[in-house]
């Protein structure tokens, strides 16, 4: 089969033409229908702008929530570092407080034999035939020797007074260094109890956040699977269109190199458009054949063009021109062409990008029953 030649168009020499405005209505075999398949278009798109939008909100409260709980998170570690501190204060303190109660016990067993051996001495002295004071002054050789043996049971006894003073008063200082460390761990283990406290509620709060990310993330999973399902159906749409598809230009009709070889619907083209798309590509043909294309940013889908096109006050029609964008409107998306040419039986030859649907750049023949549905936007 012979592909027609691409007519020339430009800016300095543009064609007359007879411009037909409709709305709602589709010119077919001479004669106007309601356009049902716009109507289904739009429920699609209408169905793809809620869930994006829903996942855009839900992005933005997973977002939040996630600075949430990495600062919920940042508290858990904090508190559990300031109870990292204090129990380990607390194990120096129990390890301090074992240490007094085991001196105490020492001093305890020692105030128990000094006791015994002054209980022991007395009785040597007064018990078991000891000298009493008359028989030692009696048995004495002189004055002296009575006075130095009296000093020395009265200095022995002395002795073991003082030391039963002295073990004694290092037991009660171990009492109250005991009672003070005592003290010390209660307060330790309060304060700790109050951080455990604390950083359950951190951890509730987490847990919480966390399952709320799951419930959106869910959501979104949900929604994408929706949409991934409304756009396989626009694939399956866009491959009864035809089958007469070709490589075609090697220079992709022009197409900018920057937004062709960067990966699909990775760059946002001048006018508002995801790249390698078939109405960034339509755009931009828009752009190159006549000097000029609206920032249609946000309402690019292809079966949103006529009404942006009206809106704009650009005509649109249901005769071919070439030059001219042919919009598609079926599945969910619709599908933008640049018509290059139309032959005399009503077929037209057109470029694009995307019928695939994975972004690549062909040019095909499409029947005249086929041209007949689509709607035509006249730019020039």
């Amino acid at each position: 089969m012979k592909l027609p030649s691409k007519v020339s168009h430009s800016i300095a020499a543009k064609r007359s033409k007879a411009t037909l405005l409709v709305s709602g209505l589709v010119l077919v075999g001479g004669s106007f229908i309601p356009s049902v398949q716009m109507v289904l278009a739009d429920s699609f798109q209408d169905q793809i702008n809620s869930l994006n939008a829903q996942n855009s909100n839900t992005r933005n409260l997973v977002n939040g929530l996630q600075a949430q709980a990495a600062s919920y998170q940042d508290a858990i570690n904090q508190l559990q570092g300031q109870i990292n501190g204090l129990q380990a204060s607390i194990n120096g303190n129990l390890a301090q407080q074992a240490s007094l109660q085991q001196q105490i016990v020492d001093a305890q067993a020692q105030i128990d034999q000094e006791k015994a051996y002054l209980a022991s001495d007395v009785k040597a002295m007064y018990v078991d035939g000891t000298p009493g004071t008359l028989e030692m002054l009696a048995t004495s050789k002189n004055l002296s020797d009575f006075v130095d043996k009296q000093e020395y049971r009265t200095s022995v006894q002395n002795k073991l007074q003082d030391t039963l003073k002295k073990i004694a008063e290092l037991q009660q200082e171990l009492q109250t260094k005991k009672a003070q460390v005592d003290q010390l761990l209660s307060e330790e283990q309060d304060q700790k109890n109050q951080l455990a406290g604390a950083q359950a509620q951190q951890s509730a709060l987490l847990t919480y956040n966390q399952s709320q990310q799951a419930t959106y993330n869910a959501q979104i999973k949900a929604n994408s699977s929706q949409i991934a399902q409304l756009r396989a159906q626009q694939a399956a749409a866009n491959k009864t269109l035809g089958s007469n598809v070709v490589a075609g230009d090697p220079g992709h009709g022009g197409y900018p190199a920057y937004l062709d070889n960067a990966g699909q619907d990775t760059l946002i083209d001048p006018w508002g458009m995801y790249n390698r798309e078939c109405v960034s590509y339509t755009a931009w043909k828009v752009k190159q054949n006549y000097g000029y294309m609206p920032y249609w940013g946000g309402r690019g889908n292809a079966n949103e063009w006529p009404g942006d096109a009206r809106g704009a006050g650009i005509p649109t029609g249901s005769t071919p021109r070439a030059d001219s964008v042919a919009i598609w409107n079926v599945g969910a998306f619709g599908h933008a062409m640049w018509v290059e040419a139309v032959n005399g039986d009503g077929s037209i030859y057109v470029s694009q990008y995307n019928y695939d649907y994975t972004g690549h750049y062909s040019e095909m023949l499409v029947s005249a029953a086929k041209a007949a549905s689509f709607t035509y936007i006249y730019f020039d």
